[in-house]
């Protein structure tokens, strides 16, 4: 079996698959105005036939985990069917989804249902005004609801993310009240840093903190480090004996961050995409409207490692050709 490796040693077992640029939410740092259409790409998204045969390929490359993004994935009337195709019909093992958590409440016995492995939710505040302020939807205690529904049926792999906002959701008592949540709940948190794309300059001034100030909470508080093999991706990762859940942090400021790096990521369109602020990459498409063009793909895509850069340039302010998160399936 080949395997997806690039010129830096890096092995990539990870998929991140966008299958929809469409978001029903408005968060700040992402789609403030909401969801826009793209005038200069009228190209479809993915359809599941597709779908299918990038999902086999990658598996037959040596890849486990593929985790379904969006824009907010679960907008899709076939999202379901998506997950079927890849938990039973393409060889992947681990099959997990980013959302919002849209109508979480009403979804989750179905998400379970599913097969699904693994489910990261985005709630950037335990506070409800917070959380409308920065998504525009005042939707906190359906999502919350639907996060214990998760719990009531036995779906323990749950991680809660959220964006470090300066002034916002970034004090000593924001993190207090998420650590009274992960003390009664088996929930992951991280806090990821804001991140500079091509149109959120003057919302990353504003907003950026670095996540040193939670790890120095951490450390305050006898949160232990919790040590991982070298594919375990970039989340640092803290564990306390009295807790039921775990804290984390995606800090992709931080030096050598990238040397962790685990995951590919595809476009709802299909662009084959090296790095999530990159300019690297190709569209896969007319390589997947026929079964036998398997070997084809395959070829195309581990030849494509070789233009993997080592790192992103985020810290010289270069976020490649990210206009926003929802456009990329961050």
């Amino acid at each position: 079996m080949n395997i997806l490796e690039d010129s830096f040693g890096r092995k990539f077992p990870y998929i991140r698959l966008s299958i929809s640029d469409v978001c029903n939410f408005k968060c700040g740092y992402c789609l403030p105005n909401g969801y826009q259409a793209d005038k200069n790409d009228t190209r479809k998204f993915l359809h599941l036939d597709e779908i299918k045969r990038l999902a086999k390929c990658f598996s037959e490359l040596g890849v486990n985990k593929i985790r379904i993004t969006g824009g907010e994935p679960t907008v899709r009337k076939d999202f379901f069917d998506i997950i079927k195709v890849l938990k039973f019909d393409s060889g992947i093992q681990n099959v997990s989804i980013t959302t919002n958590g849209y109508k979480l409440d009403k979804k989750a016995e179905q998400l379970v249902n599913s097969g699904l492995s693994g489910i990261n939710i985005s709630i950037d505040s335990l506070d409800k005004e917070i959380f409308k302020n920065i998504t525009g939807h005042d939707r906190l205690p359906e999502i919350l609801n639907g996060i214990e529904n998760l719990q009531s049926i036995g779906f323990e792999n749950i991680k809660i993310n959220a964006v470090l906002l300066n002034g916002i959701n970034s004090s000593i008592e924001d993190f207090n009240t998420w650590a009274r949540f992960i003390e009664k709940n088996k929930v992951d948190f991280r806090y990821i840093e804001l991140m500079r794309t091509g149109d959120n300059l003057d919302y990353f001034k504003k907003y950026h903190i670095s996540s040193k100030i939670f790890k120095e909470y951490l450390v305050e508080n006898k949160w232990i480090y919790q040590t991982y093999g070298k594919d375990a991706g970039p989340s640092l990762n803290y564990i306390n004996p009295k807790y039921k859940g775990k804290f984390g942090i995606i800090a992709p400021y931080s030096k050598d961050f990238c040397k962790s790096c685990n995951r590919l990521r595809i476009t709802s369109r299909g662009d084959l995409r090296l790095c999530l602020f990159g300019n690297t990459g190709i569209n896969l498409r007319h390589l997947l409207q026929k079964d036998n063009q398997l070997e084809e793909l395959k070829d195309l895509i581990m030849k494509q490692m070789q233009f993997k850069k080592e790192s992103h340039y985020l810290e010289l302010g270069d976020t490649g050709s990210t206009t926003n998160l929802s456009k990329t399936g961050g």
